[in-house]
């Protein structure tokens, strides 16, 4: 192994720069050439590499989003476009790639290994919805972005005396939603995992109100519908006149987390680690805090399983 290169592909998350950093001056503690490929798998196609020395990562392991850039690229679905990443790999020599990212970067680091080029994929995502690792880079750095936004919105919802929906990101896994939830106290937490019923929902925003509840939270995962029919249901049906807050990307931003940046590093270590000891089609994951391998293929496998016991803790806690 003489010359690897490392990506970024699809949505950013705190912790990423973390893991390239990691990822670069680990190669050349090992006497290994770096080239950082910009904007993910399309700038594998384009050719658009730069030769990395240590101090290009200098000063960014508290940096939030990715340094190297991200995109998502059709081209490199096809058969012909991932020949055109293959042919730019080998004109440049690089031996072996590490891929940061979520489930669809995992499945073209797949495709690539298959192609002949050795991979490595590090779980990069804030929605935490990869199931065979306990963890990914930027889901706790999200989660406390969350917090910070329900402890703000709460003021409000309590000074006008309002429910208020806050709708979160995670696609169709409700980790963000249910832990961010838990640890800031919402009365109501929907997810795609455990849908709650209307009736149920209004009962426990009448039951508050009887006992002198000035506010309400209600959170909402994005794979469970959106705030704005939830507030118009709630309207329609209950006569309650709730606000809704969508927080979008900035969920993605801000610096990452003492967690987050520590995880990074060690998945960018070890990346390089397997690559040297010749793995190929493989993903890094930490479960019991410990990091651990296994094959793509099977790691896209896993099914995801719910926390019901702590999603429990919401039904006990809002009372």
């Amino acid at each position: 192994m003489k010359k690897i290169g490392v990506l970024t592909s699809g949505g950013d998350s705190p912790g990423m720069n973390a893991a390239i950093r990691a990822v670069v001056r680990s190669a050349i503690y090992h006497n290994i050439e770096v080239m950082g490929v910009n904007r993910g798998f399309q700038g594998l196609i384009d050719g658009d590499m730069t030769q990395m020395e240590a101090s290009s990562v200098g000063d960014i392991i508290h940096k939030g989003g990715t340094m190297l850039k991200s995109s998502r690229c059709e081209e490199f679905k096809t058969l012909e476009g991932r020949k055109i990443a293959m042919k730019k790999l080998q004109e440049n020599n690089i031996d072996g790639l590490v891929v940061i990212g979520g489930d669809g970067s995992f499945q073209g680091a797949r495709e690539l290994s298959n192609m002949g080029i050795k991979t490595i994929g590090i779980p990069g995502t804030i929605d935490n919805d990869l199931a065979y690792t306990d963890y990914t880079i930027g889901f706790d750095t999200a989660v406390n972005t969350v917090l910070e936004a329900i402890s703000k919105i709460r003021d409000t919802s309590t000074s006008h005396e309002k429910a208020t929906i806050i709708e979160v990101m995670g696609r169709n896994c409700g980790d963000l939603a249910l832990h961010a939830g838990i640890a800031g106290g919402a009365e109501i937490i929907i997810t795609p995992e455990r849908p709650v019923d209307m009736d149920e929902i209004i009962k426990k925003l009448n039951d508050g109100k009887k006992r002198g509840k000035l506010h309400h939270i209600i959170l909402l995962a994005e794979g469970s519908g959106s705030a704005s029919n939830l507030k118009n249901q709630l309207a329609n049906e209950a006569g309650v006149d709730a606000r809704k807050t969508t927080l979008g990307f900035i969920q993605r931003g801000g610096d990452p987390s003492s967690f987050d940046r520590i995880l990074g590093s060690k998945m960018g270590v070890k990346s390089v680690e397997l690559l040297i000891e010749g793995e190929t089609n493989k993903v890094i994951g930490i479960k019991d805090n410990h990091l651990f391998y296994m094959n793509i293929t099977e790691s896209l496998e896993v099914n995801k399983e719910f926390d019901n016991d702590l999603f429990r803790l919401t039904e006990i806690l809002s009372i």
